[in-house]
């Protein structure tokens, strides 16, 4: 599995895609949460509190990891190299594995820097308040979460279509479904408990600072049922 992590990774900074999304998550979160004027922006709300930055990210998250995985299989379908690829000694479940642990490494560069808010937050120091790293602590690792479960819907989406747009689209459509839709459909029904079946909830709840082992599984659950799901749709087309 190492190779096929390795050399997933290796493919991202080959082309483009690697230095374009680290490049994008940064900048578009420096520009919104310190330059431009307008709800994100964290010095024009007076308080050390990072919580523009983790309503923000989950939206940037949401557009470039599909991004990211919508070439995992489609371009290896595209080129033929799939055939190629399944003849190695490993299982098509490690084959999977390994190129999801590839795009999280990716996700998860262009995450860290981002760990230098803290630092500059607790510099400024607005209000006379300290940062709230409780909460900040929880919120980085929903947030991590969040994106592991974006990149299992992800690399489903890159098995349905040879076309890296229509899994791109596609993946979008289903990362916005788990992580606004149900908590759209329970305000609509008036019944509250639908929105513990999406994303948004389980991360808001990781980031008041209190890791509940209900919102890491449910996480899990969902890596592990888009990655099983992915397997099963990858037997289904080697028949």
């Amino acid at each position: 599995m190492k190779a096929i992590i390795f050399r997933e990774f290796k493919s991202f900074f080959g082309s483009t895609i690697g230095y374009f999304v680290i490049s994008v998550f940064l900048l578009l979160n420096g520009l919104f949460l310190w330059v431009i004027d307008g709800d994100y922006n964290i010095l024009n709300s007076g308080y050390n509190d990072l919580t523009p930055f983790f309503k923000f990210s989950p939206w940037v998250l949401l557009l470039l990891i599909p991004a990211v995985t919508m070439r995992s299989f489609s371009d290896e379908k595209r080129l033929g190299t799939m055939e190629l690829l399944v003849t190695k000694p490993l299982t098509l479940s490690s084959i999977v594995w390994g190129k999801f642990f590839g795009a999280m490494l990716l996700i998860a560069i262009a995450i860290l820097p981002t760990v230098l808010y803290v630092f500059i937050l607790n510099s400024y120091s607005l209000s006379g308040n300290t940062i709230d790293l409780g909460s900040t602590i929880g919120s980085f690792v929903g947030l991590f979460f969040l994106a592991a479960a974006y990149t299992g819907i992800g690399m489903f989406c890159s098995t349905r279509s040879e076309n890296q747009i229509v899994c791109f689209l596609i993946a979008v459509l289903l990362c916005l479904l788990f992580y606004f839709g149900w908590d759209q459909l329970a305000q609509l029904t008036k019944m509250p408990w639908i929105s513990r079946l999406g994303m948004q909830d389980h991360f808001e709840s990781l980031s008041k600072g209190v890791i509940d082992t209900r919102d890491l599984i449910y996480f899990a659950s969902m890596v592990y049922l888009w990655i099983a799901t992915t397997v099963y749709s990858l037997k289904k087309q080697r028949k």
